[in-house]
């Protein structure tokens, strides 16, 4: 990598770490070029050169940590030999995931993530396709062995997803009621029994 191209990947990522530092600090609406720029130091030409907009920079962002937490959860399956026990990583991966990134966690779980996720489903799909395979491989295996009932796979991923999901969401939003340690224990098998033949 060139000199230049180094400099060019630490601006992108300065912009990036504060994009999160200002969403965190003062949310969607703190998320303005000004504030963008002062806490990056970056200049505004910069961060127009690398991502062509605010909206642009915030998408880089949900996708760094979409990917990030997809990185984590095929990690934490690929340990595993069983769908069960594969299912038990899975839930204990993300939500350690959230526990240890709470501002990268509430971005991906926001209704900004959402609203983006609605307007660009397929790109961030196919942008994501690399990172998702490997989940996708491994939970195929264990619904051609029998092992797993088999249902498409949309309807899979919500199953094992939604649950966790839902409980990420309350524990980011700041509600008092949820352990995500006791979650992450009752959770595995309550979602396995929704998965089994």
């Amino acid at each position: 990598m060139s000199p230049k191209q180094q400099r060019g990947e630490e601006t992108a990522d300065r912009l990036l770490d504060a994009a999160l530092r200002v969403y965190a600090d003062s949310g969607e609406q703190g998320v303005t070029v000004g504030a963008l720029t002062k806490a990056s130091g970056v200049s505004l030409g910069s961060l127009y050169h690398h991502f062509g907009s605010v909206d642009g920079l915030m998408s880089a962002l949900l996708q760094r940590w979409l990917g990030r937490l997809l990185v984590e959860m095929a990690a934490s399956v690929e340990r595993s030999r069983t769908a069960r026990t594969g299912i038990r990583a899975l839930v204990r991966a993300y939500l350690q995931f959230i526990q240890e990134n709470p501002d990268g966690a509430r971005l991906l779980h926001s209704s900004y993530a959402d609203r983006l996720g609605m307007a660009q489903a397929r790109q961030l799909r196919d942008a994501q396709e690399a990172r998702l395979s490997p989940l996708t491989v491994w939970m195929q295996q264990h619904v051609d062995s029998g092992e797993v009932a088999p249902l498409p796979m949309a309807l899979i991923e919500g199953l094992v997803l939604g649950p966790v999901v839902a409980t990420a969401r309350r524990w980011l939003a700041g509600f008092d009621d949820v352990d995500l340690d006791q979650a992450a224990r009752v959770l595995p098998e309550r979602i396995w029994r929704s998965i089994v033949p």
